[in-house]
């Protein structure tokens, strides 16, 4: 009879977004921050993908990835914080049950795309660093193309299917969820239904898209490591160390929060403080990666000082024939 006892109350259609409380102070400090935080990270990301895509120099398997890097990080930032915005704006926490598994679906296989991409990422610098002389035939266009293609579909199938299990499951109270966006683990302890089948599936899949890539990521830096400390002159060291800096940061930094976040234990004490390292993967993540980029790249530096001198020398060339027109209507010259 207890089994069957959820099944005789009301479905509910809705969750309620706790998200950081109910302190006004905060509220009004956080809206400017994540406004912030947004506008930042979808004009870093995007200045990226415009530099890798116009610039000859950068057409190269390293900034093809970087460019499929960037394209995720805006479109996995404008999961999350435009409902958030729009919930500390209008103090509406309330998600609707079926938005609510759109938005994890999303967020998760952007996540799990994530993974992929950057496991390709570090065999592109292995081959680079310890197969230099092979890289050109082992990490061609048609390469390039298969593994990013590859990521995307893989990241978005896995979680197809957990979202297809979860759209099955049973919702009936209660509906408020200690977190400021749907994630896997809020969403299920919710459910009045039976979930130890999509739990089981779920640490499965989990354990493909992001064990093995965090693996293989793992791997390929050992052999890097190993094979720029056994390059005799420290010029070169360095060298090859750099092009391989900017990637290893962003590695670190994804994967050492989403560790944090899910390896802490589940208690009340540290669910705020779960809260936080979930806006440092989620938010500052996305943020950060064009900033180490840009940052610590020659290539792309140089390709930015060229785009802006061209946007300077096609302004002064507009102001100039402006002027031109004036000078010629007004019978000056």
């Amino acid at each position: 009879m207890a089994d069957t006892d959820w099944r005789n109350q009301t479905s509910i259609t809705e969750f309620i977004l706790l998200g950081f409380g109910n302190i006004p102070e905060l509220q009004v400090l956080l809206f400017p921050f994540f406004l912030a935080m947004y506008i930042l990270t979808m004009a870093g990301n995007i200045l990226i993908m415009v530099l890798v895509v116009a610039d000859q120099h950068l057409h190269t398997p390293m900034y093809f990835f970087l460019g499929n890097l960037s394209c995720l990080e805006t479109c996995y930032t404008s999961t999350i914080l435009p409902r958030l915005l729009a919930s500390l704006l209008t103090r509406d926490r309330t998600i609707s049950v079926t938005t609510c598994i759109a938005q994890f679906y999303f967020f998760a296989s952007l996540a799990a795309t994530e993974c992929f991409l950057l496991s390709a990422m570090s065999y592109d610098r292995y081959l680079a660093v310890c197969k230099p002389l092979h890289y050109a035939a082992l990490m061609n266009g048609r390469i390039c193309l298969q593994l990013a293609a590859g990521s995307w579909l893989s990241g978005s199938l896995a979680t197809l299917i957990i979202s297809s299990l979860m759209s099955q499951l049973t919702f009936c109270g209660p509906n408020e969820m200690d977190h400021f966006f749907c994630d896997f683990t809020p969403i299920i302890k919710l459910a009045c239904s039976d979930t130890s089948l999509i739990v089981v599936l779920d640490f499965l899949l989990a354990s493909v898209c992001t064990l093995f890539p965090f693996l293989l990521t793992v791997s390929s830096y050992v052999y890097i490591i190993v094979t720029i400390l056994r390059i005799p002159s420290t010029g070169d060291r360095q060298k090859a160390f750099s092009t391989c800096s900017s990637h290893l940061t962003v590695v670190t930094m994804f994967y050492g929060t989403i560790i944090i976040v899910y390896m802490l234990p589940k208690s009340s004490t540290l669910r705020d403080l779960n809260k936080v390292f979930s806006v440092f993967y989620s938010v500052l993540n996305p943020l950060l990666n064009p900033l180490i980029y840009s940052l610590r790249n020659k290539e792309v530096k140089e390709a930015l000082r060229k785009a802006v001198n061209k946007c300077v020398a096609f302004s002064r060339t507009q102001q100039s024939r402006a002027n031109s027109f004036t000078l010629k209507k007004t019978g000056l010259i």
